[in-house]
């Protein structure tokens, strides 16, 4: 189960067995969903419309934009950047659920109410969010710019990033797009954890049921609660997006038109007025793909993970205890 249990008190697992399954989680998802990631930042930096009616822009479409993503720059495209987005992964990982464990057992032990309602998952999940953007913001503000850039790259690899970026804006051009992202992560990430913990409930299976389709559940959980949180905090990841390539507009030309923003509020302001309300809604299609395979792989692969840690716990703790009654 996800976050702190007390009626599991003899399997219960530690703040490290939590970051380490956090960790695993992040990157077996993140190998699976780079391709739907990469094709979602193309939308989202897109200024033209993406209506093939209206097809002034470079991409229009899911179907069309992997095409051409694959056409002009091969199918390793569709991982660009695949090496920050995985120590960003392993690291918000470990970060989020490490912390949403914590304070999830801080509720049960020093408040009245039970660690496991639905209303603590929020405020937890979302405090938990946090503490992993501030601490990964960096690897995500590399992740984004080598999604963004084609061919040919302004940076060669990593470390090349790094160096450019900090030469030319210092260490505050690795935290650009973390105003909106600190807003929008705390719902966005308090409501997954709501809805995998009201989908959980809904979806529980008679006590004589036992174990079975346990792993289809949560999917589908971890899958729902993603589409759901995603759509209703999708404008301010994409007011991220936009913040986080400042800078960086050399490499995005032959995309199509570039915008430089001042900030958050001028970077709204802009969207509204040449793009309209679709503009903030741009590339929510991937992204609602991307969520509902991401969480639902996160979920699962988290639980599955401290699963194995619980098997392997037990067995060590039963050998110990049999060790001291046999010394007795």
């Amino acid at each position: 189960m996800v976050g702190y249990d007390p009626a599991a008190q003899g399997s219960l697992l530690g703040a490290w067995e939590a970051a380490l399954a956090g960790s695993a989680a992040g990157m077996v998802t993140r190998a699976l969903i780079s391709p739907l990631d990469v094709i979602k930042i193309r939308f989202q930096l897109q200024i033209e419309s993406l209506s093939s009616r209206r097809a002034g822009g470079k991409y229009w479409g899911l179907f069309q934009a992997a095409r051409c993503i694959r056409r002009e720059e091969g199918l390793p495209a569709f991982w660009k950047g695949h090496v920050p987005a995985q120590l960003l992964s392993i690291c918000y990982g470990a970060v989020q659920f490490a912390t949403f464990e914590f304070l999830t057992k801080a509720v049960h032990d020093m408040t009245p109410f039970n660690s496991q309602m639905s209303g603590v998952h929020f405020f937890c999940g979302g405090l938990a969010a946090c503490s992993a953007t501030v601490a990964c913001q960096p690897l995500d503000t590399l992740r984004t710019r080598f999604a963004a850039q084609g061919e040919p790259k302004l940076y060669r690899n990593l470390a090349d990033g790094v160096r450019t970026m900090w030469r030319s804006g210092g260490a505050l051009t690795f935290y650009r797009g973390l105003s909106p992202m600190l807003i929008g992560v705390f719902p966005y990430a308090g409501l997954q954890f709501f809805f995998y913990n009201v989908f959980k409930r809904l979806l529980a299976p008679p006590p004589s049921a036992g174990k079975s389709g346990e792993n289809l559940r949560t999917l589908l959980c971890g899958s729902g609660a993603g589409m759901i949180s995603k759509t209703v905090t999708y404008p301010l990841d994409l007011l991220k997006k936009r913040l986080q390539v400042a800078g960086f507009e050399e490499a995005r030309v032959h995309f199509g038109q570039v915008r430089r923003y001042r900030g958050l509020a001028d970077c709204v302001a802009q969207i509204a007025k040449e793009e309209g309300v679709p503009g903030f809604f741009k590339g929510l299609s991937p992204s609602l793909l991307k969520a509902a395979l991401s969480t639902g792989f996160t979920f699962f692969c988290y639980e599955l993970f401290l699963k194995v840690l619980r098997d392997l716990k037990v067995p060590a703790n039963n050998g110990h205890l049999d060790s001291r009654a046999a010394a007795r």
